[in-house]
């Protein structure tokens, strides 16, 4: 088991594997109004069985080099996560994504926590182009992307039906020679 530091405030970044069902589940208790405002997740664990199952297709992702997922912890708690929803090595694609409960927001987790996954696919993995797809009122979600250092690319209009209702979808993205660049010591 391993754990990377997020930033002198304690944070961990860890794998968030099938055994930590039952912290994940939770997890997603406590926050899942506010997760499930603009995704799935929320909706996808809703028990035991479920947190068990989706962290097993992120496991058996990792097995085919298709996906990642990892928590986030402070103080020992459970308190988040970022991803790589999907991963196309050959193609050198991935699409990145995150969450939080409530507790959680407001401290940067998310960015730094963004960064250290990014940094890996691109420097490890060899992708070419990171993604990260937000609900266009997601506004926490927009401003990570802006701070990642990504591009937008443009919006797909009700391009994604969550609960009922349609939302805008922006994608935004970072190609490998910019991500390289903006890493840079200025």
């Amino acid at each position: 088991m391993y754990a990377i530091p997020l930033g002198e405030d304690g944070a961990e970044l860890r794998p968030l594997e099938p055994w930590r069902a039952e912290e994940f589940l939770a997890h997603m208790d406590r926050g899942r109004e506010f997760i499930g405002r603009y995704i799935a997740l929320a909706d996808a664990v809703a028990d035991l069985e479920s947190a068990r199952a989706f962290l097993q297709g992120y496991a058996d992702k990792a097995a085919a080099d298709a996906g990642r997922i990892y928590g986030i912890w402070t103080d020992g708690k459970l308190v988040g996560g970022v991803l790589f929803r999907t991963m196309d090595v050959t193609q050198g694609t991935a699409e990145a994504g995150c969450w939080l409960e409530p507790s959680a927001v407001g401290k940067g987790l998310v960015t730094r926590a963004t960064r250290v996954i990014i940094d890996w696919a691109v420097e490890e993995r060899g992708i070419h182009r990171v993604e990260w797809w937000a609900a266009a009122a997601n506004e926490a979600s927009v401003a990570v992307a802006r701070r990642l250092g990504m591009t937008r690319d443009g919006v797909l209009r009700e391009g994604r039906l969550h609960r009922g209702e349609r939302h805008d979808m922006e994608i935004w993205s970072v190609l490998a020679p910019e991500w390289r660049a903006g890493r840079q010591p200025s």
